[in-house]
């Protein structure tokens, strides 16, 4: 028994999305990388080198954890790279997307000079175009919203700056094939005319494609039609949660249970703040496999309470066959994307152990967490 909490990764499930991954990559022809935002256990990735996956980056660290840890040099984008940032980057990446002209203008000269001197990592520029198509509800999320620092929009771009082989969108956020074939209209309605001159186009993440619903026979057909009407472009999608959806899950128990104003809430050993921040950021109900599908208020019912003291800290409401009880097993489920790399130690809160279920069945525990994470993120 693995005491709680603690993240826990199938590689079953890991196994089964690279393979529908690497499926629609093949068939359509287009390049699927891995973003780190989404999941950065780097324990993890020798799985995915088998599969001959390679990533995104959008910091140094991201960049050097891909150098690292998958043997592969970045495709970079940051919102604004600095004269301290930029020859790094330069230096562990294979494509550098920039998100103005500006930016573009300011540090090419610094790209022209590694290129000419190591033409065997030869850097590939590209620049972050917004189609302004917005296909996403919560504007957190949504890199399209009006007054978005994200790309340039049509309206600014007179030309392709001589040096820029690609075009990189991100306009999806855990998305359908037909929200990006949306998109894909807009970024031809807008920036067709410029597509010729290019050798690439990113079509960023937010493709959910290992999701149940998700229709990947239309995404190989849109995605084969586009590179048919541009047969001069490579196709790349850089998806996050994909990789990740419903691999893995974080186990706590109930270690109190309170009653205020005819309100039962049980207080569990995990946060919702530092654990599985989305819940509150998004906002959404995640899954307990404990609990039943619905709402029933013939049936014990109560909020769910982290163990930090931010009064919101809590999600709500569950039915339950029981009640409650303190020591009960709560599982939250599909809490691997952008949850263990979004945690936090708010409060000092103990953060979970990560778990790597194998195939066979064995479990390992990747990692443990002591006073000694907590106070060397202190000064």
């Amino acid at each position: 028994m693995i005491k709680t909490p603690y993240y826990i990764i199938y590689e079953s499930k890991l196994r089964a999305n690279l393979d529908l991954i690497t499926h629609v990559s093949k068939l359509s022809g287009a390049k699927i990388i891995m973003a780190f935002k989404a999941n950065a256990l780097w324990k993890t990735f020798p799985i995915f080198r088998e599969y001959g996956i390679s990533s995104t980056a959008s910091s140094l660290n991201e960049m050097q954890l891909a150098n690292e840890e998958l043997a592969c040099r970045a495709h970079t984008y940051c919102p604004a790279y600095t004269d301290d940032t930029i020859r790094p980057f330069i230096e562990g990446s294979s494509h550098i997307t920039f998100n103005s002209v500006a930016q573009f203008e300011r540090f090419k000269h610094l790209v022209e000079k590694h290129n000419s001197t190591h033409p065997d990592k030869h850097v590939s520029c590209g620049l972050r175009i917004n189609p302004m198509c917005s296909v996403i509800e919560t504007d957190i999320y949504n890199p399209c919203c009006p007054g978005s620092r994200f790309g340039v929009t049509a309206d600014a771009l007179t030309h392709v700056p001589d040096g820029i082989d690609g075009f990189h969108f991100h306009a999806l956020c855990e998305s359908t094939s037909h929200d990006l074939e949306q998109v894909l209209n807009a970024v031809e309605n807008q920036f067709g005319h410029f597509l010729p001159q290019l050798k690439w186009i990113n079509m960023g993440g937010g493709h959910l494609m290992t999701r149940k619903d998700y229709d990947t026979n239309h995404l190989i057909a849109l995605l084969k039609k586009f590179g048919r009407n541009h047969p001069n472009l490579e196709i790349i999608l850089e998806p996050g949660s994909a990789f990740c959806w419903q691999t893995g899950d974080l186990e706590a128990q109930v270690v109190d249970v309170v009653e205020n104003s005819g309100i039962k809430t049980a207080i569990v050993d995990v946060s919702f703040a530092c654990h599985m921040p989305d819940c509150l950021e998004m906002p959404y109900k995640p899954r307990i496999t404990q609990a039943l599908d619905e709402v029933d208020p013939s049936k014990p019912t109560y909020r769910i309470g982290g163990n930090s003291c931010l009064s919101g800290d809590y999600v709500g409401d569950w039915s339950f066959e029981r009640e409650l009880a303190v020591g009960d097993h709560l599982t939250f489920e599909d809490m691997n994307h952008y949850t263990t790399v979004k945690t936090n130690m708010f409060n000092g809160i103990q953060h979970p152990a990560l778990v790597l279920e194998h195939t066979d069945g064995s479990r390992e525990v990747m990692r443990e967490f002591t006073y000694d994470d907590y106070k060397s993120r202190m000064s």
